[in-house]
């Protein structure tokens, strides 16, 4: 069987740009991209923060662009969905007894002697009518990412963490105001982002309630609203919607690696996890960032430390 220096899990600016530095290293490299391939960025319309695109640039053309350099460099890539490894020891030994074996959902296996995982994180979404058809046409998950959109214009925030009370202050830069919506009936962000937020004039608080559909026919114009403790419905005229009720690590393919309590791949010595030939890169260990120039960085660090793992053997 065909032995790969590199099998990258993930085809999102995590897996691409690990791809990009491996082959340029002269590494064999497989790209197990999945089914959806390119990640979040997929689902997103215009890109304004990722460096040298000074007009921005559509989601899917970015991945599509970082795709075509991995080819171009020699990276092999194939749309299936990875299904499963078999790690062997600890370490490839130089007689290639023990290689990861990695299985796919067509039922093909394929051999390395490393593995980079970049498999990402989803949103939480809040599953209610009319929001997923307009992701990217108002609802949005990153405040950061699409914050210039909504100037002037009024958004609502969904969540409770600290993740929700920072896109609301990112947001009160750009838009007139911004109201945060929380299930309960008090926040779990820690005291000093409640009180930056409770303080700001521009934020308005709705506790105890619950987005139950987001209205407009191409692009949000409004939501329902539930009060859980009365269960009265009422309608909010509103220009935009940020979800900030969690990220899901897409990492419980992977038995035997660790991760923290919320699912995220816990890192050593740069992006080693805890099997010594098996690297992460991007949102599936980085709970703090979730930057599509972060994950591409992460994809950097994990190459070169592949490339270096191999040089030591």
């Amino acid at each position: 069987m065909e032995l790969f220096d590199v099998i990258i899990i993930g085809s999102g600016p995590a897996g691409l740009t690990a791809a990009i530095y491996t082959t340029r290293a002269n590494l064999k490299t497989l790209v197990i991209a999945g089914r959806t391939w390119g990640g979040q960025l997929q689902l997103t319309t215009l890109v304004e923060n990722y460096p040298g695109f000074p007009e921005g640039i559509q989601g899917p053309d970015l991945m599509t662009a970082f795709r075509k350099q991995a080819e171009h460099h020699g990276a092999e890539i194939i749309d299936v969905d990875f299904k499963s490894a078999d790690y062997g020891s600890t370490a490839f030994t130089t007689s290639g007894s023990s290689p990861i074996k990695i299985k796919t959902d067509d039922d093909k296996e394929y051999q390395s002697k490393t593995v980079i995982i970049a498999t990402g994180a989803d949103t939480k979404w809040l599953d209610v009518p009319g929001e997923k058809e307009k992701i990217g046409r108002g609802v949005s998950s990153c405040a950061p990412c699409d914050g210039p959109f909504f100037r002037n214009k009024n958004v609502i925030v969904v969540g409770g963490g600290d993740s929700a009370m920072e896109e609301a202050l990112v947001m009160t830069k750009y838009a007139n105001e911004v109201t945060i919506i929380h299930r309960r009936d008090s926040f779990r962000a820690s005291e000093i982002m409640q009180k930056r937020v409770k303080e700001h004039p521009k934020i308005k608080l709705m506790f105890n309630s619950e987005i139950t559909e987001i209205l407009g026919e191409n692009k949000v114009e409004g939501a329902k609203i539930k009060n859980n403790q009365t269960n009265e419905v009422s309608e909010m005229p509103i220009d935009g919607i940020f979800v900030a009720v969690g990220h899901l690590p897409n990492s419980g393919s992977f038995k035997g690696i660790e991760t923290d309590a919320q699912g995220f791949i816990k890192v050593r010595e740069h992006t080693k996890t805890n099997i010594d030939n098996v690297f992460v890169a991007g949102d599936v260990h980085d709970a703090t960032y979730k930057q599509a120039v972060t994950a591409a960085g992460f994809g950097c660090q994990a190459a070169l430390e592949v490339e270096k793992w191999l040089m030591n053997q």
